[in-house]
Parts: C-alpha cells; structure tokens; sequence
C-alpha cells in the first residue's frame, strides 16, 4: 500500500485482503439491516457500496483518491463464469418442457427490447448509446457481475471512463426495482383472476419440503478436482479468445471460459477417463463452493473500487433510464407472461419471478416467488422453470446479444 500525491494505492495482495473483508462486512449489515434481507440485496453490494460511500467522502472532504489493483479481481471473473458453463446442461432444456422454451424466447425478446429502451432514452438525453446499452440488459438482467465484466471492455473501446460506476449503479437499483414488483405484480394477477394453486401443485411442495437435506462433506481432493477444470476450460477458453481475436472478433476472456465450459460439460461423456478418476464435477459442491467465493469476492472488489463522484452529472438520465425499463418490464410481465403461461396461479408466482429476473437477479427472483408461495400456496411448476432461465441461459444469451449491440454501435 502507498500514498502518494493524494492517492491511496492498495496493491493487489491488500486488494484482495480487503475484499475478503468487504465481503463478511456486507454479511454483518445485512444481518442486521431487515430492509437489506428484503429486498434481496447481497452481501457484497451491501458491504462495497458502504466502501464506495466512504472512499467518496475522503474524496470530497480531503482530495484524495483511493485506488485498487484488481488483477485478481479478473482471474475471479474468469473463474466464476466458467463455473457457469461447467454447471450448463442442454438436457435440462428438455426437463422444462415447453413452459420453458416459452419463458426463455420471451426473456430474450425482453433482453432486446430492453437494450433498445436504454439506448432510446439515452439518445433523447443526447448520451452516446453505449450509456443506455449499460443500462439495459448488461446491468439489469445481466446483474452486477455481467455490468463489472463488460464495463473494461465498454471503457476501452468508447473511452467511457464511468462505465464501471454506471453499470454498478444501474444494476444496485435494478435490484430494489425488481424486488419492489414482483410480489405486488403476483399479488395484482392472483386478486384479479381470483386465482389459486392446484392440488398437484399444493403436493409437491408439501413433499418437496419433507425430503431429508443431505448434509455432503467436502474434500480438499473434490476441491481440486473442481479446479483443475476450471482450469481446464479456461485454457481451452483462452484458446478460442485467440482464435476468435485472429478472425478480428474482440470478446473478452470470461465469454469464451464460459463457452469452453459448455462444450466440455455437454460433449464429453460421463465415463470418459480422468486423471482424477472422478466423473466431471458439473453440478457438484466443490464447483457451487467456488463460484460462491469468486462471485463473492469479485463483487466486493468491484464495488469497493467505485469512484461514485463521476456518476454525479449522470443521475438524471440513469434514474430516467430506469424507469423506463421498470414501466417495460411490467408490461412484459402482465401482457406477454401471464397469458403465455396460461394465466394460472403457476403463471402469476412466474411472474413474481420473472421480475426479479428482468431487473434483478437470480435471488432476487427466488425471493420474490418463495414470499409469493409462503402467502397463496406452492407452485412446482414455477419453482422448475424460472431457475432454469435466469440459473444460466440467461447468461449465454446475453453473452450473444450483449456482444451483437456493441458491434453495432
């Protein structure tokens, strides 16, 4: 760490260091801060914003700028969504069924149009339509991970020195809208339609909740299986990067890990041999601990690092931006959702999900479905279909579409 002309440098040991300690911070303020648990907010964003606040204040008050090395902030990135592409399974396609095609083309559909009404109204403000494409899907139905992954890229190739700030605060508020409209849109059809879950419905639950949790240790051994493949799409991914940068395509590192990790999980049989003499760890504990870690730490090192005080002359045309985005995402969900989910009480707990999906976050989804339940009943079908969209299909058609607007601007 040094100081030096009015600026803090921590380097990328004492980074990670103290994004470790954001990290549990942010768990310490949520456990005590109902409104957090509520709405669905992580410990990471509840910890790095409270940092993002302080270091803006040191800023103001004593001119001095606080800086972080995140070198390992990157590798965490590559890290996570290759977990992603390890956990990718094309069957699972064909264990939602045709209430799952259906949710996933409208949610694309919605990926698009959301991208087109943050460059619209960007564009009336008179802001480059890369503003508005951060604020569209790569920060909404993207979340904070996508919005720090492609913020760099953004930054490099427009020359847009906030990107990072715009997108972070983008997707913070996306959460608390989404959190904000997927009960009361649930609760709005429900009252209307007089609707109520059916007996299979009501049974699954009552099952589902009665089965045993099995309590897995884990070993240091599972443990490094899972990480030598990620490391092992990782280089495959870092090869494709390479061949696709050859052809003149710019992507970045993460898009390719994560399609590494898909080819390899949906190609290689089961009983293919391993020097581990294990079967691939798609799905497995060891995998699911890592991502937690990464995307834990990468958030709080991410949003630690903010520089709030550029985003001062921009929040007029972000909260602009946002409410047009929320004023969509219930059209979408009341006219286009509940009729193509057959306008059931499984379509109305869809729709609670589905907010939380267009604005927030898998979490925040799963949270507003589970309040939604705990009120009116269980919903199987719900509780089946909407993981699988928002899980990680989700990810592979932004992965497409993010890099598709980009190259059009």
């Amino acid at each position: 760490m040094e100081f030096t002309d009015g600026v803090i440098m921590f380097d990328a040991f004492f980074t990670v260091t103290v994004g470790i300690m954001v990290l549990f911070l942010g768990r310490r303020i949520n456990q005590v801060c109902k409104p957090l648990q509520e709405f669905s907010i992580p410990e990471p964003v509840s910890g790095g914003l409270l940092i993002s606040v302080l270091t803006a204040v040191l800023f103001f008050a004593f001119d001095t700028t606080v800086t972080f090395d995140l070198v390992a902030r990157d590798v965490l990135l590559v890290y996570f969504f290759t977990t992603i592409g390890i956990n990718s399974s094309l069957k699972d396609l064909l264990k939602g069924g045709k209430p799952l095609v259906v949710l996933l083309v409208i949610t694309i559909i919605f990926m698009i149009l959301q991208n087109l009404t943050g460059i619209g109204v960007a564009s009336l403000f008179g802001l480059d339509p890369i503003f508005g494409l951060l604020s569209g899907s790569i920060s909404l139905i993207g979340g904070h991970g996508t919005a720090i992954a492609w913020a760099p890229k953004v930054q490099e190739q427009f020359g847009l020195e906030n990107a990072m700030e715009i997108g972070i605060s983008s997707a913070t508020f996306g959460l608390i809208l989404a959190s904000l409209m997927g009960g009361p849109i649930a609760k709005f059809l429900i009252k209307r339609h007089k609707l109520s879950p059916n007996q299979n419905s009501a049974e699954s639950g009552t099952s589902k909740k009665s089965e045993p949790e099995q309590n897995t240790k884990l070993t240091s051994f599972e443990f490094l299986d899972a990480l030598l493949a990620i490391h092992i799409c990782a280089i495959l991914g870092f090869v494709l990067n390479e061949a696709i940068a050859g052809l003149g395509l710019q992507l970045p590192l993460f898009v390719t890990c994560l399609f590494a990790g898909i080819v390899i999980t949906n190609l290689i049989p089961d009983s293919y041999p391993r020097i581990t003499g294990t079967k691939w760890p798609t799905r497995s504990p060891s995998i699911d601990l890592i991502a937690d870690i990464s995307l834990g730490t990468f958030l709080a090192m991410s949003l630690m690092s903010m520089q709030l005080w550029t985003l001062i002359d921009l929040a007029g045309p972000i909260f602009a931006i946002l409410g047009a985005q929320f004023m969509l995402a219930i059209a979408i969900n009341i006219l286009i959702v509940f009729p193509a989910m057959k306008k059931d009480y499984d379509a109305a707990v869809i729709c609670a999900g589905f907010g939380g999906i267009s604005l927030g976050s898998t979490p925040t989804a799963m949270a507003n479905m589970s309040a939604v339940s705990h009120k009116y009943g269980h919903s199987a079908k719900a509780f089946i279909i909407v993981p699988l969209v928002c899980a990680f299909f989700i990810d592979l058609a932004n992965a497409v579409i993010i890099p598709y607007f980009i190259s059009m601007m």
